[in-house]
């Protein structure tokens, strides 16, 4: 897999000693979005002061105008901070509210596209389930896969395993590849041990994890 210090730089953050990436809960509504949009600027600003490397902004359920607001304002906890902020499959809107990047799926635009049409320093992260698609993905010019479910984790399918991402980070070698799926305080220095790092919804949703975290 190759040492640390072969491991390719994100525009600013640095994969020393791991990358460590928070995605929203989902839970923002029309109905709650002031409710919600508040909780979520905290733990945004609780994973800025932790230095968590990225932060996504995952909230399917509220319109673009809402998602622009909250990226706005959470763009705004980010900045001149070593965090990076992402806005799941809205490149446009993470963009224009100045935020840092976008995560794909397999329903997006290609990661090809995206690097085509912004800027050269905008973080594209591909979201992969399986080796060729992590593969084709650092193809098409991303900065760096997620790689899931690798534990048991709900709605998610049966899970990869451990073995499954090695073999992964072995063949992509010195191009990132992030664990996610089921990682929780259990697991996740194990992962650590593989993979260049781990992304987490309900485990980093929570200020006291974060202030724990220890790799």
């Amino acid at each position: 897999m190759g040492s640390q210090g072969e491991k390719k730089d994100l525009y600013g953050v640095s994969l020393s000693p791991r990358l460590i990436y928070l995605i929203t809960k989902g839970e923002a509504t029309v109905e709650n979005f002031p409710e919600k949009s508040f909780e979520i600027l905290q733990i945004i600003e609780a994973a800025v002061r932790a230095e968590i490397s990225l932060i996504q902004i995952r909230e399917k359920q509220i319109p673009a105008r809402f998602v622009y607001e909250l990226t706005e304002k959470a763009a705004r906890l980010t900045r001149n901070s070593q965090t990076k902020l992402l806005v799941n499959d809205r490149a446009d809107i993470s963009f224009s509210a100045n935020a840092d990047g976008v995560p794909l799926t397999s329903l997006s635009l290609s990661a090809e596209t995206i690097r085509r049409n912004f800027p050269k320093d905008f973080i594209v992260g591909v979201s992969t389930h399986a080796l060729a698609e992590a593969d084709l993905a650092k193809r098409c010019g991303a900065d760096f896969v997620t790689f899931s479910p690798i534990f048991q984790s709900p709605n998610k399918g049966e899970p990869l395993s451990l073995d499954e991402l090695k073999k992964v980070c072995a063949r992509l070698k010195s191009f990132p590849v992030v664990a996610l799926g089921g990682v929780d305080e259990t697991n996740y220095r194990e992962v650590l041990q593989i993979a260049d790092g781990f992304a987490a919804v309900r485990f980093l949703n929570d200020e006291t994890n974060l202030r724990k975290l220890k790799w």
